[in-house]
């Protein structure tokens, strides 16, 4: 179908007329402001080379090309940003339950069983334990509580000095994790100051899934998780 405009002609299409390069060609003619005003054409349009022959190289080819591979890289990083901050999000809100479980129990056997067998699930995660050294009376220690021999947390954790290990890949022979030990497969072990009412303790938190826990993740959350169970145990071997 022909129009007449001001004097020039133009072709548009119509369900009769199915759409063609020439009324491409023509619509972008008497359009020409239209790349302009829609950019993101220019990401999935392949631009003319502006010289022909192998030894010179088209500039303008290679910088659109250049700020194709950058639009995509940035999209990339995008996602990556967003499905990190919905994990930690996620993880954020799995120790908040955590935490809320910890505070609601009554009583240091009550407190001992929330953390083996309610922070597992909370957490998503497959197995927890506390674990303290052998100083002293443990009378007050609920059942679930392990016993480790005496001076032998700063070689679990790796020094003195350390209050995290985290391990991607790790083989626990049953000092740590008892009965679950064949299971584990990475782990997170932080550091517990009980004095004065327990000996000193480690909090570790297990799973199945190699690379669950590793050296280059932050341990904040896991630092404030161990300190919430810190202050219940002192709270509770107290009474």
């Amino acid at each position: 179908m022909v129009k007449k405009d001001n004097g020039a002609a133009t072709t548009e299409a119509t369900a009769d007329s199915p759409l063609s390069v020439e009324l491409v060609s023509q619509f972008l003619q008497n359009h020409p402001e239209y790349l302009s005003e829609h950019p993101e054409l220019l990401e999935i349009l392949i631009p003319p080379t502006r010289w022909s022959g192998d030894s010179v190289v088209d500039m303008q080819g290679l910088m659109v090309e250049r700020m194709r591979d950058v639009a995509d890289r940035l999209r990339d990083s995008a996602s990556g940003l967003i499905e990190t901050a919905r994990t930690n999000m996620m993880v954020q809100t799995r120790t908040h339950a955590a935490v809320l479980a910890l505070l609601a129990a009554e009583g240091l056997e009550k407190l001992a069983h929330v953390i083996c067998f309610d922070l597992p699930l909370l957490l998503d995660i497959d197995v927890v334990s506390i674990n303290l050294e052998k100083q002293g009376a443990n009378d007050d220690a609920g059942g679930d509580i392990r016993f480790l021999p005496a001076d032998v947390i700063d070689e679990i954790l790796g020094g003195p000095d350390q209050q995290v290990r985290l391990d991607d890949h790790i083989r626990d022979d049953g000092t740590i994790f008892g009965e679950a030990a064949g299971l584990v497969r990475s782990a997170a072990l932080v550091r517990l100051d009980l004095a004065p009412a327990l000996p000193p303790g480690v909090l570790a938190m297990g799973t199945r899934r190699i690379g669950t826990f590793n050296p280059a993740q932050g341990a904040d959350l896991l630092n404030f998780l161990a300190r919430v169970v810190e202050h219940s145990l002192r709270r509770w071997a107290k009474t």
